[in-house]
């Protein structure tokens, strides 16, 4: 009866940290450049001595194994603001700290340069990217002109393996190893939105609260059933 309910418990929490993940798309739905997550787990046999090189008859649990970041494209959204921009293709705009970023939602600061909302410098293929003008027009190679004339181009790099990128604050990602450079199309004037189908989070969401339910009554079954049996051997 006891291995019925570490079995069912083994399923419910994993089943209430798939309905945070779900949540917290739903909320990020809106965030510009935000990737979805994605949540795996794993079986496992716990013997029943645990202390015996002798399985025996065990119990399969459920645990954890891992968050994912789903990092497949957004829609991209038209802003007409000249200080916006978003990557068609594969790869991250690079800023200073070996941080990268899809959010291309950029502002200038009182000297000129290219920042993120955070502050953080944008870098080009030449370092900080300082715009000195009045009219910026980018190329859809990434290439940067103020006032006509060719100042600098965004380095824009890509992971093979971008299980290496660690997802920090603001849309951002850290990686210690640097990426390999790439040449998609920027796109002037659009960001990228979020990847996340709100409505497809939310039935998935629904699904898992029914099951994260049908986990709650098996536990109260295996309990009740474990009082009765207590109670029939105390008479």
């Amino acid at each position: 009866m006891y291995k019925g309910i570490y079995i069912a418990l083994s399923g419910a929490i994993l089943k209430h940290r798939h309905m945070d993940i779900f949540a917290q798309n739903i909320a990020n739905a809106n965030t510009t450049g935000y990737k979805k997550q994605r949540i795996s787990f794993k079986d496992y046999l716990v013997p029943s001595d645990i202390n015996s090189r002798i399985h025996g008859e065990g119990r399969i649990m459920a645990t954890l194994s891992g968050v994912s970041i789903d990092f497949s494209q957004g829609p991209l959204i038209h802003t007409g603001n000249p200080l916006d921009f978003a990557i068609s293709g594969e790869g991250f705009f690079v800023l200073e700290g070996n941080r990268y970023t899809r959010n291309g939602r950029f502002m200038l600061d009182a000297e000129g340069n290219l920042i993120t909302p955070e502050g953080i410098k944008v870098l080009g293929d030449g370092g900080p990217i300082t715009v000195q003008g009045s009219e910026i027009e980018v190329s859809d190679t990434g290439e940067i002109f103020v006032d006509g004339i060719l100042i600098e181009k965004f380095r824009i790099v890509d992971f093979p393996d971008k299980s290496m990128l660690k997802k920090i604050s603001g849309g951002m990602y850290y990686s210690e190893v640097e990426g390999e450079d790439v040449n998609p199309k920027i796109r002037q004037g659009y960001v990228e939105g979020s990847n996340v189908d709100p409505v497809h989070e939310l039935i998935q969401m629904i699904e898992t609260t029914r099951e994260f339910e049908a986990y709650q009554k098996m536990i109260q079954a295996f309990d009740e059933a474990t009082a009765k049996t207590v109670n029939e051997m105390g008479k």
